[in-house]
């Protein structure tokens, strides 16, 4: 079995993460202490793929579940997937990150990780052949961002051969509340470059866009944002947890979308999308998910896709469909989005078909796109973090934590590097 081990860290991450295995937990048929009680073999098939078979026929997440802020990890052992996750896989510090990447990387994340790797290390001696390393996060904060760097660097240098994949949760401009957002979220892209394999990028504004302009939500939630980056990453891994005609793993995603090495930063898009009002009047068909995938509206960033160039495409399509339908409409919608393709890649979109729909819909499909356009949230975080930096702001608290100045030179190069790259292949 091809086996995912997961880490979600920090407030963001650990909210997002426990919304993602409930998510597939129900879709997989599990109950909230992880009996399998399902209606389809099928939902049992591949619950190897993230789940490990405990005492009892119950089904317990691979999942280690990290936070210098104790306070996250208390409120979820008293909630009400309390009993879905392994008490010894929970990983608290004494006090917070304090939205410093430093903190979380020098100091109070340093003393965390060992425990952390330990608990990884137990994970994957107990997999059959564990596939990839999948961490869940928000770069803006401390723990996320530094304690989530050193972590990945720790990784990447002991299981060399398998994939990292990063969901980030990137600033917003429009949503921020704390003023070290750049510096933590540049110092952390920096670190994705040679230590992610794929980095699946979402911030908040695109998420309230989508809550507010499509879903018709007059207030939305940070509950409903991770309401839906759970239904992506429920799309993405679809094919790794069911049967389905044309599937995907880890490795094919990466060879795919992958066509530099440091060009790994994907671009999410889900479908349907549609307010509750609208619901019933809408048929959810192939030709409506294709269209509603290549709407710059579903994109789960702030990166206006219409003025980048897409150098790869990966679709996942779930439910009951005809194969020759889907390839048809990836073929007419390419056809008719040619200026936004990258000429010099041919077939470079992949498509994946996944029988199991999610529950309460027929159909849905995720796409992730590969797309010189990811050069604007960053460059705006970039932008951000040199106006600091070139005063000197706030350096002395990084600084206080053991941190030297020539790091944020040689990281905000290295971004900046990124950009420079990415910039090449779209006028390629």
């Amino acid at each position: 079995m091809r086996e995912i081990v997961h880490v979600q860290l920090g407030l963001c991450g650990n909210n997002v993460g426990a919304k993602f295995w409930e998510v597939i937990s129900d879709e997989h048929g599990l109950s909230p202490d992880g009996r399998f009680c399902g209606e389809s073999e099928l939902q049992s098939q591949r619950l190897n793929v993230y789940f490990t078979q405990g005492p009892d026929c119950r089904y317990v997440p691979r999942a280690i579940l990290l936070d210098l802020d104790p306070g996250t990890l208390n409120s979820l052992l008293c909630s009400s997937c309390r009993g879905m996750f392994k008490p010894d896989n929970f990983v608290a510090g004494r006090a917070s990150a304090s939205n410093n990447w430093a903190k979380g990387y020098y100091t109070e994340g340093a003393e965390l990780v060992d425990a952390t790797l330990d608990l990884v290390r137990a994970e994957v001696e107990a997999c059959d052949l564990m596939q990839g390393i999948q961490m869940v996060r928000s770069l803006g904060g401390g723990t996320g961002s530094g304690a989530g760097a050193l972590l990945m660097t720790k990784l990447k240098e002991e299981y060399p051969g398998r994939i990292v994949k990063c969901y980030s949760v990137l600033p917003s401009a429009k949503m921020s509340d704390v003023v070290v957002e750049p510096y933590n979220a540049i110092l952390a892209l920096g670190m994705c470059i040679e230590c992610t394999d794929q980095t699946f990028c979402m911030d908040n504004h695109a998420l309230h866009r989508i809550c507010t302009r499509v879903l018709s939500i007059s207030t939305p939630t940070y509950g409903d944002a991770n309401h839906l980056i759970c239904a992506c990453m429920s799309g993405i891994t679809a094919c790794f947890r069911f049967p389905g005609q044309q599937n995907t793993d880890l490795r094919k995603l990466r060879v795919n979308l992958v066509p530099f090495p440091r060009l790994h930063f994907f671009v999410a898009a889900y479908a349907p999308l549609t307010s509750r009002s609208s619901a019933p009047y809408k048929l959810v068909s192939v030709p409506e998910l294709t269209q509603q995938l290549f709407n710059p509206n579903n994109a789960f960033i702030d990166c206006e896709p219409n003025l980048g160039k897409l150098l790869t495409v990966a679709t996942v399509f779930r439910g009951r469909m005809s194969t020759k339908r889907v390839d048809e409409q990836m073929l007419n919608i390419r056809n008719r989005n040619s200026p936004y393709f990258i000429e010099w890649i041919p077939n470079n979109v992949q498509t994946a078909i996944c029988d199991i729909p999610p529950r309460g819909v027929r159909m849905n499909a995720t796409m992730i796109s590969n797309t010189t356009a990811i050069q604007k949230p960053i460059k705006r975080l970039s932008n951000a973090f040199d106006t600091m930096f070139r005063k000197k702001a706030y350096i002395h608290w990084y600084t206080a934590e053991g941190m030297d100045e020539s790091e944020f030179v040689e990281i905000q190069g290295n971004v900046h590097d990124l950009l420079s790259e990415y910039q090449q292949q779209k006028e390629a």
